[in-house]
């Protein structure tokens, strides 16, 4: 007698085009990790899905035979979101990667998930138009999984995150249903907002096959600058002093000691001796003298707490060479340790300061180095637990789980933009409590009776 998973196989062959099931080890090894460093977890088969009729028809076969689907995109997760911990169907997006429209008179755009986010940005530019949403991986993430894991970036202090982008999906759901969600229109508030619900779901509630989004007139000029400071207190503090001043940024990054050191590997600017932190501040606008002029008066606002000048980009390679400081930074922490383990925590802007020390303590009361860098201006940081060897594995664990930890403490959460998925289900009710916890678990329940949809993720096993 043939086995669930071997009859479902069987069964999806027959029902899609060929070349759209995968069977090969090696390649379901591929669709089996993503940059979580959680191991390579592959599922049983693979479909390429070429449209929501496709995902209809997986979610069919995969209830006949009460066997799990996995959504897919473009791997690139940091939270274990699509590791295939029962096995069963991985279900990839990567082949429906079509913009279908711009519409510079709504102001929206139609993509299909498999879109790079990077691409979707450059299209829209074309026409004069701007998608805010910049998670660092944007030249290789897809908007289907920056739907899913609600993703932000440096610029969503000023602009927010996708959620505030999203107006409309087609999503399919485990019970079969193709839904369509949202309105092209701006504004709306019939019913139940089922749109926002699925954004940040993390691929356990229905597989988004189409995306409508909004989109900005896009500013034609930006203002970078970059300032180093004594430590993370006193950047913190000048972070405050900037926004209660009535400014709010495009960008305002934070890097604290660690973060600084590596950075200064590949930088081409010299910070002072003894630097403990930096600040990459960037403004942005239509009437260039405005954009210009609004980073003077921050540069103005924080000269006073800075070690050494004020660095503003006086040119687009500035710029650019100002970033690189930035984007190259998790992979100039590794010259400083070959191994990592990243958690992006958020905590009020007021408790920076002590979220940086706290981070630092829990590694070093285990012989480690955390460094930590991020979006000061929401409060999202990235800790990195910085190590040599894999069987330090164990303290750096401990070390992740004080960090999360203190974080609640703070008044913030266990994640700002990576997600729960695998790596941080088991703390998701010491930051939520059991009873939020449990009234999550039935709401997927309504969607997914069967349990079949990315089984693992988010919620503990109960």
């Amino acid at each position: 007698m043939e086995t669930p998973i071997a009859e479902a196989v069987r069964e999806l062959l027959g029902a899609l085009p060929a070349g759209a099931v995968i069977q090969d080890r090696d390649r379901l090894a591929e669709y089996g990790h993503d940059e979580s460093d959680l191991g390579t977890w592959p599922a049983d088969v693979a479909v390429l899905a070429g449209s929501a009729l496709d995902v209809q028809k997986v979610f069919a076969i995969a209830a006949r035979h009460r066997v799990p689907v996995i959504p897919v995109g473009a791997r690139s997760g940091k939270s274990g979101g699509i590791l295939a911990v029962q096995g069963g169907i991985a279900v990839s997006t990567e082949r429906m990667n079509r913009i279908l429209e711009v519409s510079p008179e709504d102001l929206v755009a139609r993509v299909e998930p498999g879109v790079i986010t990077g691409v979707l940005q450059a299209e829209v530019e074309r026409h004069g138009l701007f998608y805010p949403p910049d998670p660092n991986s944007l030249e290789i993430c897809t908007i289907g999984g920056n739907v899913a894991e609600n993703a932000g970036g440096p610029r969503a202090l000023k602009y927010g995150v996708t959620r505030e982008y999203v107006l409309g999906l087609t999503v399919v759901i485990p019970t079969g249903e193709i839904l369509k969600l949202g309105h092209r229109s701006i504004k709306g508030v019939a019913g139940y907002d089922l749109t926002a619900l699925f954004v940040g779901s993390e691929g356990t509630l229905g597989i988004v096959t189409e995306v409508m989004v909004k989109l900005l007139p896009r500013p034609r000029h930006v203002a970078t600058a970059l300032v180093a400071f004594e430590s993370v207190a006193v950047a913190a503090r000048a972070v405050s002093r900037v926004l209660a001043q009535g400014v709010i940024p495009r960008c305002l990054e934070l890097l604290d000691d660690v973060s600084l050191a590596a950075a200064m590997k590949t930088s081409p600017f010299q910070f002072p001796a003894g630097a403990g932190a930096a600040l990459l501040l960037e403004t942005d606008g239509n009437d260039e003298e405005q954009v210009f002029g609004e980073i003077v008066r921050i540069a103005g606002i924080v000269q006073g707490d800075a070690a050494g000048e004020v660095v503003v980009a006086q040119n687009e390679a500035q710029r650019r060479a100002i970033w690189e400081t930035r984007r190259y930074l998790s992979v100039n922490l590794k010259t400083l340790h070959p191994l990592k383990l990243s958690e992006d925590v958020a905590v009020p802007r007021s408790r920076i300061p002590e979220m940086v020390e706290r981070a630092r303590r829990a590694g070093q009361g285990r012989g480690l180095v955390v460094a930590t860098y991020g979006h000061a201006g929401d409060g999202n940081l990235h800790c990195n637990v910085l190590f040599d060897r894999e069987d330090e594995r164990p303290r750096v664990d401990e070390a992740v789980a004080e960090i999360l930890r203190a974080a609640v403490e703070l008044g913030g959460t266990i994640t700002g933009e990576h997600g729960v998925g695998l790596a941080k289900r088991d703390f998701l009710v010491y930051e939520q409590g059991a009873e939020l916890v449990d009234l999550q678990r039935r709401l997927k329940g309504v969607f997914d009776p069967l349990g079949i949809l990315n089984p693992g993720k988010i919620f503990a096993p109960s």
